[in-house]
């Protein structure tokens, strides 16, 4: 069950990663944010063939649902129902009585995706990437607590 745990949780990622490469997506601040409980998570999934086995895969399906909980606040985000807690992700704006000079200063070398602008990576489905990330993330983190408390 660890070494599942792990793959399925890298998966995320990986296949988020892939959409960038070859579907050519932008990712914004909050995408990238939900990425890394999923690494935290694989890893302590492996720790587990180490530590003692029940506190590791809880520790997985924690860092799991804590990338949900960041899915939470992007589709928050996305919906508008609330700002983004992270200055990165609006979109740059010029103010009056900027030069040129200083507006290409402000840019980012990599171009930003705001965050309050959804991502659908099925056509026609009303699902966008941070909301299958929260499906996905409730479903592995509870398999992982799942597995943590079955196992003795």
């Amino acid at each position: 069950m660890p070494l599942l745990i792990a793959l399925l949780a890298a998966a995320a990622p990986l296949l988020a990663m892939a959409t960038e490469r070859w579907g050519g997506l932008n990712p914004c601040l909050l995408c990238l944010w939900q990425r890394w409980p999923y690494w935290v998570a694989a890893v302590l999934a492996l720790l587990a063939y180490l530590l003692p086995r029940r506190l590791m895969l809880a520790l997985a399906g924690l860092a799991i649902l804590a990338s949900g909980a960041f899915a939470v606040v992007h589709l928050g985000v996305e919906a508008k129902w609330w700002p983004s807690p992270l200055p990165g992700c609006l979109a740059p704006s010029a103010s009056a009585g900027q030069s040129v000079e200083e507006m290409m200063a402000s840019l980012t070398p990599r171009p930003a995706k705001p965050c309050d602008d959804p991502t659908y990576l099925v056509p026609g489905l009303p699902i966008s990437m941070a909301g299958m990330n929260l499906i996905y993330a409730l479903g592995l983190g509870g398999f992982a607590l799942w597995g943590a408390r079955r196992w003795r």
